[in-house]
């Protein structure tokens, strides 16, 4: 027998008999009638579980994370505004019923049940995944996350107060509210909400506002591993900065009165508490997953004796707010209209086609004001000693610096963020002069935790801002890569696009460093980046482009909500010359700030019949080789892909129109690199010859040898040759 249908036969049996759990009297500042209020939210969600696992059993349903056990987030969603902003665990269905009764207009059983059926109608994800989420409850959608959102709920809670100074068109989160975000105790040993919760505490340490609610759900058990008995409180309890609260999960009275003292502590003292509510787990970690084959009996059986919707019960009627029948009606009710919304429910329409399931990656455009340049006189004096220098050609480096002034001069809503970003202007120097122009608000030092540095892009992309953060180095970005693939490119696809998490990603990276790092900051794979859908990556070669392609990048990001990763390539930053000492043949004058290059237009040089396509330092290289192979009689036309995700195929193959054959230069592995793709992209499109050159299957190493395992300028010209004297 489903243990669900057990503790429903218990639940009724104990009720109707007056055999209540042992505990507390009800005592506290939760009135009579939200007190009722939260045990229906309870019901409902207890409920909606129960049926959702016959929906699955019968094939109606799909995979499923119950919430029974931890009813008790009805009683914290009761302590909350309904505009604060609330990232959840997955096990908060109980949250968002109590939230949904709050707002008027809602159809919590309606609405979740289309979840859980994965029907199209489902209003939050379209069919697409069983979420909890809500536009209108302002719970942005979150499905089996094992901490990652908690780092996104640092930036939203940050950028409440710096919304306030600097409000962004697009803001969304009111200037007196707080964030809260939901996690298990077992999530709560990840590094990631323990990266988390240091940077939170490091903020709070210096008093910068930041009003966030972490709220652990400590039930004792992750899947199959138990919880070491008081340990969530020993490791939280004194974190500096951090204000511990702690209540009996099971308890209404008692959990509404911590929720509410520590949201009070948060909203008034902008700074961030710890909830520490002890709960329970019922039925196991998800439908499938069955714990009496792993826990004694006497555990899980102890654990559905003290069911929370009976110690709800039981305080209720203790304290004479409702009767055992009135309990039981409630329940009943509520059970009732389950099964008949399920009935309904199971007839919906699902997905069908890959074109329905995927048109919810790229996020709507939404309408921007339109700009008019910065104020008079500002631009003149953010630049102030630059602009002399502005008529003579400069190295990528500056002119990035550049562009980044005059983005920064004409939307206030872009706020940038990394590690060494501000007083030292980054590794290479980069952002140098920009925290002088433009002070600390809009140019955040952070942590050393790339975790955290995109969390706050993300937040603070929930709040209508335009992030720009800053990786130091492209292989830094695998300590982090998940707030990318797991968060910020999924929140469109699982809120059908209803929330967006737009930002211009920054990353110094690819190889050919000469004095300089080994593979750690010499890093030549794009691949974790290539595939994950939605995503747009940059990348250019010289500062003319990388000043263009920054300002589309930016346009992207600001009125097509889309994510953009915009990868500057560091042996570039200060190149020079590009065929002779002192030619300055590689360096740029500064393109006007209405000019940009948009997304999908690849860069041509020559029209020869050989075509080389390639990008980033392969270009550079290219455009060398070229002049040798002029030289001897081969005649090339280079193409700079620019755009690396995703493919601009038109481009490309306009751009080869009139060649006779095509040789890839790919700085990048040939396991995985662009290479692979592109050749594959001419099979299908093209029948002219082709062949690549790509990086050895290595990482990099540090000394004379920093560039053997990559393309060079001898190797293209052999390939090429090889290749046109082909038959």
């Amino acid at each position: 027998m489903d243990r669900a249908d057990i503790v429903h036969d218990a639940f009724v049996t104990r009720v109707s008999a007056g055999q209540f759990p042992d505990g507390n009297v009800a005592s506290g500042p939760l009135p009579g009638p939200e007190a009722v209020a939260i045990f229906r939210a309870q019901c409902l969600s207890r409920n909606l579980d129960r049926r959702s696992r016959k929906m699955q059993a019968a094939g109606q349903g799909f995979y499923t994370i119950g919430s029974s056990g931890h009813e008790g987030m009805a009683a914290v969603a009761s302590a909350l505004r309904t505009d604060d902003m609330a990232f959840l665990h997955y096990r908060d269905g109980a949250f968002q019923t109590r939230r949904s009764a709050m707002v008027p207009g809602t159809t919590p059983a309606w609405d979740m049940l289309l979840s859980f059926s994965t029907a199209k109608s489902d209003p939050m994800s379209g069919g697409r995944h069983k979420v909890l989420g809500s536009r209108s409850l302002n719970i942005p959608p979150q499905t089996s996350t094992i901490a990652s959102h908690l780092p996104k709920a640092v930036g939203a809670a940050y950028s409440i107060a710096l919304a306030k100074r600097h409000p962004p068109e697009h803001k969304v989160l009111a200037d007196d509210g707080i964030v809260m975000c939901s996690f298990g105790d077992a999530s709560a040993n990840h590094s990631t909400a323990q990266g988390a919760i240091n940077t939170a505490c490091w903020t709070s340490y210096q008093s910068v506002p930041l009003p966030l609610l972490f709220v652990c759900e400590d039930n004792g058990i992750g899947i199959s591993t138990r919880t070491p008995q008081g340990w969530i409180g020993a490791n939280f309890a004194h974190k500096p900065g951090l204000k511990y609260f702690r209540a009996d999960g099971l308890d209404i009275f008692d959990t509404f009165r911590a929720a509410q003292q520590a949201a009070d502590y948060v909203r008034t003292r902008k700074k961030p508490a710890f909830l520490h509510l002890t709960m329970v787990r019922l039925y196991g970690h998800a439908g499938a997953d069955l714990q009496q084959t792993y826990l004694a009996k006497s555990v899980f059986e102890d654990w559905e004796h003290n069911d929370p919707l009976l110690h709800s019960a039981r305080l209720l009627t203790e304290s004479g707010i409702l009767s055992q029948d009135d309990v039981l009606s409630i329940y009943t009710e509520t059970e009732a209209q389950c099964a008949r919304v399920a009935a309904e429910v199971i007839q919906q329409p699902r997905l069908t086609s890959a074109s329905e399931v995927m048109a919810a990656i790229i996020p709507p455009v939404r309408v921007c004001k339109p700009t008019n340049g910065p104020p008079a006189g500002a631009r003149d004096t953010a630049f102030d000693s630059d602009l002399k220098q502005m008529d003579k050609p400069q190295p990528m480096s500056r002119l990035i610096n550049w562009a980044l002034t005059d983005l920064m001069l004409e939307f206030p809503e872009i706020v940038m963020m990394g590690e060494d970003v501000g007083r030292k202007g980054g590794v290479y120097g980069v952002t140098q002069k920009l925290s002088d122009r433009f002070g600390p608000d809009r140019m955040i030092d952070t942590v050393l935790d790339e975790q955290s540095i995109l969390g706050l892009a993300i937040g603070l992309g929930h709040n209508g801002f335009v992030p720009m953060p800053e990786i130091q180095f492209l292989a830094y970005l695998h300590n982090a890569e998940d707030q990318l693939r797991g968060e910020a490119a999924t929140l469109p696809f699982f809120s059908n696009g209803q929330f967006t998490n737009p930002m211009v990603l920054r990353i110094a990276g690819l190889g050919y460093q000469k004095g300089f790092g080994g593979h750690f900051h010499n890093d030549n794979s794009l691949a974790v980046l290539r595939d994950i859908p939605g995503v747009i990556v940059a990348c250019p070669s010289h500062g003319a482009d990388a000043a263009k392609m920054l300002r589309e990048c930016v346009r992207l990001a600001r009125e097509e909500q889309r994510v953009v990763v915009f990868v500057e390539p560091i042996a570039l930053y200060p190149m020079r010359d590009l065929h002779d000492d002192k030619d300055s043949g590689w360096m740029c004058h500064y393109p006007a700030p209405d000019q940009r290059i948009e997304l999908g237009q690849v860069g041509v040089t020559g029209d020869g019949p050989l075509a080389i396509v390639t990008y980033g330092n392969g270009h550079y290289l290219s455009q060398k080789a070229a002049k040798t192979l002029e030289e001897q009689g081969i005649s090339t036309r280079i193409i700079d892909m620019r755009w690396i995700a995703p493919m601009p195929v038109e481009g490309i193959l306009a751009a080869i129109n009139g060649a006779e054959k095509v040789l890839v230069v790919d700085e990048c592995r040939g396991t995985g690199g662009q290479s692979e793709a592109l050749l594959s992209m001419l099979i299908e499109h093209s029948t002219l010859p082709a062949a690549r050159l790509a990086a050895e299957d290595s990482f990099i190493a540090t000394g004379p040898a920093y560039a053997v395992t990559m393309p060079s300028h001898g190797s293209i010209v052999t390939a090429a040759t090889d290749l046109w004297n082909a038959p």
